[in-house]
């Protein structure tokens, strides 16, 4: 098994502490749902899926998603909100570091960034309509919404809102990443190294 050093840990610490932040700062978009709120946690975990890997960038997700629930609870007592976060975290972050990984350029980023904001758009739209939003409705006691204005509420504000988020994420992230590119990159190579 291969020890993880010292500075993986410190900067798995900070990286944390940052997404965490980050995910308590969330906001509404005036034109969505209320309860639909965007964070940018994303963006510590990606950070931390293209220093040590995918699976790190999701397990990060899920860690600080468990820190969430643990910290600030749920409206219906079941983290529905935060499996929701990590998945739709997940379904960003994997596609992203995927492409990178396999074109470490502009171009790759942008293509990496673009498949994980359709990826995460598609499978928050069809995990919210199957899934989370009657968990919501179950747990909340709240009365069931018909097939139609389910469908419909999913195409008029989960598909584009998660669209959106996507967007803007892959947009603070270019902004840092490009600044940070000397530094990741000298931080994955004394990570091989040692």
């Amino acid at each position: 098994m291969k020890r993880i050093s010292i500075r993986a840990f410190v900067g798995i610490g900070v990286l944390g502490a940052m997404a965490h932040v980050l995910m308590m700062l969330n906001f509404p978009l005036p034109p969505f749902p209320n309860f639909l709120l965007v964070d940018f946690s994303d963006i510590p975990a990606l950070v931390a899926a293209l220093l040590y890997g995918p699976l790190a960038g999701v397990a990060f997700r899920l860690f600080f998603n468990v820190l969430n629930y643990v910290f600030v609870g749920s409206a219906t007592g079941v983290p529905i909100g935060q499996i929701a976060n990590f998945t739709a975290g997940a379904a960003f972050i994997l596609p992203v570091s995927y492409i990178y990984g396999k074109a470490a350029s502009k171009k790759g980023l942008l293509l990496g960034l673009a498949a994980g904001t359709v990826t995460m758009a598609l499978v928050m739209s069809v995990l919210n309509y199957y899934v989370f939003m009657p968990a919501y409705t179950l747990f909340l006691g709240a009365p069931q919404m018909s097939a139609p204005e389910a469908k419909a509420l999913v195409v008029s504000a989960i598909l584009p809102f998660n669209a959106v988020k996507g967007a803007m994420a892959a947009i603070v992230f270019q902004l840092l990443f490009w600044r940070l590119r000397a530094w990741l990159e000298k931080q994955a190579a004394s990570r091989q190294a040692a």
